[in-house]
């Protein structure tokens, strides 16, 4: 192989290289341009931030309904309305009480171990709370049933959680307010940044008046483009006689 074709072959791979590395440049060049594009760095960045600061609002909100609702039994999580059944299903499950078959929508925490006792003889099933299936039961019968709070409420029927509603509010509120206060602050930085800025440029100006720019009154009219044209006129024959 002749060196001018070796020659050729070393070039033709400096031109291909070269090309590669302007197509890696331009895709990067335009990959940055689409991140800096409606500052996207700084909208991934307030995600992140409202991430966290959404759950120190709730670690917040919890503490506080905590402390408010101390007295009431399962705090607002057992505040709930169980409305009426209208199908067998919304109906709750089978309870034998004092040898009748009954349906309960809910029971509460404290009739827990009775409720399973008397779940399991509707089904023709003696247990006692020593038996060795007493917890396979209580989770067979927990398994049909929600908990709000204190509060266990059949699964099949409707539930108005006036607790969540609540909670969702008093995090709404907050938010607002810490938002609220945020913005303020930061608007009133700018502003305050904005007059002082504006009082150095006075200052400026007062000490360089030539260096103010001129403010056209507004009540003459905009100049249009055939007196440009006078006023470029006007200077070249004041050119052409100097």
């Amino acid at each position: 192989m002749s060196k001018k074709v070796k020659a050729k072959k070393v070039k033709a791979k400096k031109v291909k290289k070269t090309e590669r590395f302007k197509k890696v440049k331009a895709l990067w060049s335009e990959f940055k341009e689409f991140i800096n594009r409606g500052n996207a760095f700084m909208l991934a960045v307030g995600v992140v931030i409202g991430g966290a600061f959404n759950a120190i609002v709730t670690s917040f909100v919890n503490m506080l309904l905590s402390i408010a609702t101390w007295p009431v039994p399962g705090g607002l999580k057992g505040f709930v309305t169980v409305l009426p059944a209208l199908t067998n299903a919304q109906k709750g499950a089978a309870f034998e009480i004092d040898g009748r078959i009954v349906n309960l929508q809910s029971f509460t925490m404290a009739q827990a171990n009775e409720r399973v006792i008397q779940f399991a003889k509707a089904q023709n099933k003696v247990l006692t709370i020593d038996s060795p299936d007493f917890i396979h039961w209580k989770n067979s019968l927990l398994s049909l049933y929600n908990q709000y709070g204190t509060t266990f409420t059949s699964k099949a029927c409707a539930v108005i959680d006036w607790g969540a509603l609540l909670t969702s509010l008093i995090s709404f509120l907050i938010i607002a307010i810490v938002l609220f206060i945020i913005v303020k602050a930061i608007n009133t930085a700018a502003r305050k940044k904005a007059e002082l800025e504006a009082k150095a440029l006075e200052q400026y100006y007062e000490k360089h008046p030539e260096k103010r720019p001129v403010v056209q009154d507004p009540s003459l009219p905009e100049p249009t483009e055939l007196d440009y044209l006078k006023r470029i006129t006007e200077l070249l024959e004041k050119k052409e006689s100097e």
